[in-house]
């Protein structure tokens, strides 16, 4: 783990996406952070210590789903398959699938394994499966404050981890995906999905994979940045943590699933399509929903 002394800093953005915006002074105290995400190596001696099975392994609960259609469906998860060709970018279901036998252990499906993938980030991990791993480690999940200042690396108000451009002098620096997303990856690293943790370089703070490779979560539940700036008066504090009702989808009304804030981005962020392997970015997570790109990494406070 990686010591953060903790300070004031402008969290959010009003240059890419609107739950993004306003940015806003935020203070957050001392803390330790996982030096990257949690790896499968890691998970496997959780899982063998304690004898826990995740969500995707159990059976498939849709009863927080009003409506939703009775299934023969066993436990799995969602799994990313690329398209044959180009499909509309506002469709999400053209390339997600929900794969029965997909889990942590068969990334991709039940003929799959993480033989071989031990240091990659571990995944198909929803929110109590983070947390039940955070517990027995004696450790917590980041607050979205704490997750965004250590993202930063000390670079105030840049777009990335990094600095402001993408490709400093043509380096890659981040697990993202390079072609025509959704169908072709054309990833001069070989990756064609996750990578080995600490793959690419770290930030100021000495942590990898800030930007890219899984979506992390973090403990706070998902509401737009206003809604929270308005509330933080002065930088004295972090900001106030939204109830799980505030965090409903108000589009989506029928499903009452909260939804905690994830950060980071993931390797399946393109330019073309998904800006937000940057440190503002945030993206809402059903708390009982893992996928093939959501991981996570822990912290220690005091």
């Amino acid at each position: 783990m990686i010591a953060l002394e903790g300070g004031t800093f402008t969290m959010g953005s009003d240059r890419f996406y609107p739950e993004e915006a306003p940015p806003h002074r935020v203070t957050v105290g001392p803390f330790r952070i996982d030096e990257h995400p949690v790896t499968n190596d890691q998970y496997r001696r959780f899982v063998e210590a304690t004898g826990y099975v995740t969500v995707a392994e159990r059976p498939l609960d849709l009863s927080g789903i009003p409506g939703a259609p009775m299934t023969t469906l066993g436990p799995g998860s969602l799994v990313f398959t690329p398209t044959e060709g180009p499909v509309d970018l506002s469709n999400s279901h053209n390339w997600w699938r929900y794969i029965e036998g997909a889990s942590w252990r068969h990334p991709q499906g039940p003929e799959s394994s993480i033989d071989g993938l031990g240091d990659h980030p571990v995944v198909h991990i929803a929110y109590e499966d983070a947390l039940a791993y955070a517990r027995w480690a004696g450790k917590e999940l980041p607050t979205e404050a704490e997750w965004e200042f250590a993202a930063r690396g000390g670079l105030e108000g840049k777009v990335f981890t990094w600095g402001d451009e993408i490709e400093p002098n043509g380096k890659i620096m981040a697990n993202t995906w390079h072609g025509e997303f959704p169908w072709r990856r054309d990833d001069p690293f070989g990756f064609e999905r996750t990578s080995p943790v600490g793959s690419f370089p770290p930030n100021g703070y000495g942590l990898y994979d800030m930007a890219g490779n899984v979506w992390e979560w973090t403990a706070d539940w998902f509401r737009p940045h206003g809604a929270t700036a308005a509330l933080v008066e002065r930088a004295c504090c972090a900001p106030p943590a939204a109830s799980a009702e505030e965090s409903y989808d108000p589009t989506q009304p029928h499903i009452r699933i909260p939804r905690k804030v994830l950060k980071g981005g993931s390797h399946l962020c393109a330019p073309s399509y998904c800006m937000r392997f940057r440190p503002a970015a945030r993206m809402p997570q059903m708390i009982d929903t893992g996928m093939s790109h959501l991981g996570f990494r822990c912290v220690q406070r005091g």
